[in-house]
């Protein structure tokens, strides 16, 4: 087992600096390749414009918040002159980005999610993008679960704090229960897609699901 270990560590390795969305994210500064996943939903839906509002949860260790801080200021911004507002949300530390307030904590906690909300200061949002994903057991129904609980929460949050033609962008995984969570966003967006960018490694069953419009809302 020790030997296999090995093997498969040394293959993902070879994989992960061989990876061209590796190397063009220590080009760009990003803190990972992540970034790249964002960008090519954000170029496909327009998803980020500068004055937006925008959560990003579970930030660490910050590519997202990078992307759309730079989207918020494309010719770039002076310390504190930053065109709209990034708060972002970790339960991991997230060494400071500028231009970005962080809240750290678990996001299923509600003391958490009070001083997020508390972050708002009664704003609403714009957008909430989350990739948030757990620490997976290997035991398919627990992670999906995990998973779903997870697509949850950031569902909630985003119906109470969203503007009415808001956005929410959320991962999943595709497996037990991703159907279910696909309704869910139609019960409370009006417009629904899922989408998987190509910078999603191919062997990976993530997808992420965007929905636009709350529900029952006629617009702002």
């Amino acid at each position: 087992m020790k030997v296999k270990s090995r093997k498969v560590d040394k293959a993902w390795f070879h994989d992960h600096v061989s990876d061209p969305y590796v190397k063009r994210a220590r080009q760009e500064g990003y803190r990972s390749r992540a970034a790249y996943k964002l960008e090519e939903i954000d170029r496909a839906l327009a998803l980020v414009r500068p004055g937006q509002l925008i959560v990003d949860l579970g930030a660490a260790p910050g590519a997202w918040s990078q992307y759309l801080r730079r989207r918020l200021a494309p010719q770039g911004a002076a310390a504190g002159q930053l065109p709209g507002t990034l708060i972002a949300l970790d339960l991991l530390d997230l060494e400071p980005i500028e231009g970005v307030a962080f809240v750290q904590g678990d996001f299923r906690d509600e003391e958490v999610l009070a001083r997020l909300a508390a972050a708002l200061g009664g704003r609403k949002a714009d957008l909430v993008v989350s990739d948030m994903a757990p620490n997976l057991s290997g035991v398919a129904v627990s992670d999906a679960a995990r998973v779903a609980h997870l697509v949850e929460l950031a569902l909630e949050f985003a119906c109470a704090h969203l503007k009415p033609e808001g956005a929410l962008l959320a991962k999943t995984f595709h497996g037990s229960g991703y159907s279910q969570q696909v309704e869910l966003f139609k019960r409370r967006f009006r417009t629904v897609r899922a989408i998987k960018p190509k910078a999603s490694r191919a062997k990976s069953a993530e997808t992420f699901l965007v929905g636009r419009g709350l529900a029952g809302s006629s617009g702002e």
